[in-house]
């Protein structure tokens, strides 16, 4: 038979959670079964280079004005005319929009959808879009049970139409001791320090890092620092922050790193402060480093972390609580041990890139045979 042909429709490809997992299907979809293409309104970045190195097409068309916007819908139908996917795969929901619209107008065999976010604050209205989107598509992935109840109870999604998927990492290398250590020394770290690791967007108003600053700033404790691998839009503000809180000699900016995993293996704690998220893909790279994790109990972050087994779960925007667990795993190691290694076998139980690829690939096919194009 000839290859599956995947289109995968979303905004931008810069550094995020979803862009990470197209390139983890890219790389982990049987490529003797599927192709992939991927529409999107941005392409730049390490993500983009390296899907372009897995063989998959980015087709950039203009920015989208609103969800509704005829003039990149009809871009969307020209490549799918050209393509002719037997699925098409939205995600966010911009990406939704052009999967479930254009896919039905050009009779896409198989149209998915995917929420992708923890969507909290997301208006009546566009529940209601979602709503009518889901009229003409065939399921939508839910990417954890938080974001599966929203769709439920608060989208009003059929319930047979959602299937949850939870994302998936790849399981990392062993990082060479000499090299950790090298990395140490240069970001100055030294070996009685404890080192608490955040990993992620500098988007403010969603990640919370001045939250984990502040709880920082509360434990007031000289051994403790902060490394920050990320870049985005708020960075000013978090300068701000530490310049006024006094704590540049305890807080490392080293911006956005394509390779993670030797800064994982620097860090001794993992931080997830985050107000709302759908999945929370750093702290499973972080379990997958066997690193004790602290996040807030919020969306997909509360079916990752098990309290009191592979770290700890606190109250988003609590600065207080989030300082009291940490001090607690800054004196004990042995615990720190401990955390890591559950949550590194729980990581590789649920969590990993080899499981959500199955998964997906069982979506597909048993999708297609309902159409009637496989057998």
């Amino acid at each position: 038979m000839e290859k599956i042909r995947v289109l995968q429709c979303i905004e931008t490809i810069s550094s995020g959670g979803v862009e990470q997992t197209r390139l983890t299907l890219a790389k982990y979809l049987p490529t003797n079964r599927f192709e992939i293409k991927i529409i999107c309104t941005y392409a730049g970045g390490p993500i983009a280079d390296n899907l372009r190195n897995e063989g998959v097409e980015l087709i950039v068309v203009s920015s989208m004005k609103h969800p509704l916007d005829w003039t990149i819908h009809k871009q969307v139908q020209g490549v799918i005319s050209s393509y002719r996917p037997h699925i098409i795969h939205g995600a966010v929901f911009e990406g939704n929009s052009m999967a479930a619209i254009s896919g039905f107008l050009k009779r896409v065999p198989v149209i998915i959808l995917e929420e992708t976010s923890d969507p909290q604050n997301r208006s009546s209205k566009a529940d209601w879009l979602l709503r009518q989107l889901m009229k003409v598509s065939d399921v939508i992935i839910a990417i954890s049970p938080d974001v599966k109840n929203y769709l439920k109870m608060k989208a009003k999604i059929t319930p047979s139409k959602i299937k949850m998927i939870f994302n998936g990492v790849p399981i990392p290398e062993q990082i060479n001791h000499n090299l950790v250590q090298l990395k140490k020394e240069e970001l100055k770290i030294s070996e009685d320090e404890i080192v608490i690791g955040f990993v992620g967007r500098l988007f403010d108003d969603h990640k919370k890092l001045t939250d984990l600053i502040d709880a920082i700033s509360i434990i007031n404790d000289p051994i403790v620092k902060l490394l920050v691998v990320g870049d985005g839009r708020d960075k000013s503000i978090i300068v701000d922050l530490i310049r006024k809180l006094e704590l540049n000699k305890q807080v490392i900016l080293v911006g956005f790193q394509e390779n993670t995993g030797l800064f994982y293996s620097v860090m001794d704690i993992l931080c997830v402060p985050s107000a709302r998220e759908g999945f929370g893909l750093v702290a499973v790279e972080a379990m997958l480093h066997k690193l004790p994790v602290i996040a807030t109990a919020v969306g997909g972050l509360k079916d990752i972390v098990i309290d009191g087994k592979t770290g700890y779960l606190v109250k988003p925007k609590s600065h207080k609580d989030l300082a009291d667990r940490i001090k607690e795993l800054v004196k004990d190691a042995q615990l720190r041990v401990t955390f890591g290694e559950a949550g590194y076998v729980r990581a590789k139980e649920k969590f990993t890139a080899d499981r959500y690829c199955l998964e997906v690939e069982n979506l597909y096919t048993t999708l297609l045979k309902k159409k009637g194009f496989l057998h």
